[in-house]
């Protein structure tokens, strides 16, 4: 069976043989907008770049019976934060979205635009710093200098550049790149930020999302010369944060759904430049199968796993198609678990991999992380709720493993000496839309591969 590993010799054009495996439905294959992406249109009418306007997102209304249903778990699972998050949700207008600013394009202007219209970083470096503990590949020394962006080839099936390149922790050095700096800028009231214009020939600026998204790049902790592994990829953004917090061996951007691999391509070839070609490349493989194929190989996985995606469920097209999706909803645990002990096969002893959704269900969320830690006696959990939840909770509301039918949804800053509640807590952190506070759904779980 071919293996990741064979990729440190020259450059080749590569294509995946797998173990077959039954194919993934296409409800699963996550086809709808996830909640950290928004549209970064190429059209020419645009509002300017100094104009931010507030959202006026066409009026649309929520499936019924997807509503029903989030009512009926929902008001279990969040108790008092849930009529709060219904209100949110049911209110695109109030939905808020960062700004992220792209390391290897050549910002202009943009930094002041956004201050003078009342955005603020969310990640300084000195916060970035104490969030990554041993972060320094977030203020690395790379020299910076003006470099002319070239996009990456659109023909590749599975990509290297042309060059004979041996990529190792140390190569890092010779490449001279804007040093790693992942920066978002969000606001208090929801306003839009214009869509990135497309500049023939040259990279995008900044990239429109959900700033929960970025929580579980953070969590990866993906330092300078690792190798990772984005297992679930597409539409790109996550992949995008990576590569602005750190410069890694190589990253892996894994996508086995045709449409969707086509989406990840040309966000990645809007973004990147030509030069990390060699580092970061596009794989079509059934993530199920890299745990077998990619055994201990990568430093790092992210698995944003395909899930119910509350924000777009709540408006399916029509009461059929909501039927549809809810029927189908108990099928994903299954699916979810098997890419968690698929990408803790795929991680070294000693890595560590990083499991979100974009949905609120505990069944999606911490059952899922529940079921693979009972089943890989390798893995641990790890307690994000000081290193994330209370650092961020001016920013977003977090809520903890809803055990015993109470839901903790305020970063206590005392510890807490409960064996029970401390296992809860490292099942993983949740961010619940609030007023004010209107990110996520974002759900993350960090389990390292003990050696």
């Amino acid at each position: 069976m071919f293996s990741m590993k064979h990729l440190y010799s020259p450059w080749r054009r590569l294509c995946f043989k797998t173990k077959k495996l039954p194919p993934t439905p296409r409800w699963m294959c996550n086809s709808n907008k996830s909640p950290d992406v928004v549209s970064q249109g190429t059209d020419q009418k645009r509002a300017p770049i100094n104009q931010v306007t507030k959202r006026h997102k066409q009026q649309r209304s929520p499936c019924q019976p997807v509503l029903d249903h989030f009512e009926q778990q929902y008001s279990k699972e969040l108790a008092d934060l849930w009529a709060s998050a219904r209100a949110v949700l049911l209110d695109p207008h109030s939905w808020q979205y960062g700004v992220m600013l792209n390391r290897f394009s050549t910002v202009t202007d943009i930094t002041q635009v956004l201050l003078s219209q009342g955005f603020f970083t969310l990640l300084p470096p000195t916060d970035v710093s104490v969030l990554l503990k041993n972060g320094s590949s977030m203020v690395s020394g790379y020299k910076y200098h003006e470099q002319k962006d070239i996009l990456l080839p659109s023909h590749h099936t599975f990509s290297y550049s042309g060059e004979d390149v041996h990529p190792s922790p140390d190569s890092t050095s010779s490449l001279s790149l804007p040093h790693p700096s992942l920066q978002c800028y969000i606001h208090p009231s929801p306003l839009r930020f214009p869509s990135p214009a497309h500049r023939p020939g040259q990279l995008k600026q900044y990239y429109l999302l959900n700033a929960a998204s970025l929580l579980p790049v953070l969590a990866l902790q993906v330092k300078d010369g690792q190798k990772v592994l984005d297992l679930c990829s597409a539409p790109g953004g996550k992949a995008l944060a990576i590569m602005q917090s750190a410069t890694p061996a190589l990253l892996c951007c894994n996508e086995p759904d045709p449409h969707r691999w086509d989406w990840l391509t040309k966000t990645l070839e809007s973004y990147l430049p030509h030069s990390l070609n060699s580092r970061v490349i596009v794989s079509a493989q059934d993530g199920r199968s890299v745990g077998a194929s990619e055994a201990d190989f990568y430093d790092k996985v992210l698995v944003d796993a395909p899930c119910s995606n509350d924000r777009s469920w709540l408006y399916s097209g029509n009461s059929q198609q909501g039927e549809q999706r809810l029927q189908n909803r108990a099928r994903l645990p299954v699916l979810q678990a098997q890419l968690l002990k698929a990408a803790l096969s795929a991680v070294r002893p000693g890595g560590t991999v990083v499991y979100s959704t974009c949905t609120l269900s505990s069944l999606e969320n911490y059952a899922v992380v529940e079921t693979v830690l009972n089943d890989f006696p390798e893995a641990e959990p790890e307690d994000l709720w000081e290193e994330i939840a209370i650092p961020l909770s001016k920013y977003f509301a977090f809520s903890s493993h809803p055990s015993h039918g109470q839901t903790h949804h305020q970063p206590s800053l005392q510890p807490q000496s409960s064996t029970v509640s401390s296992y809860h807590r490292r099942l993983g952190i949740l961010v619940v839309p609030q007023h004010g506070k209107t990110w996520g759904p974002m759900f993350l779980s960090r389990i390292r591969r003990r050696k």
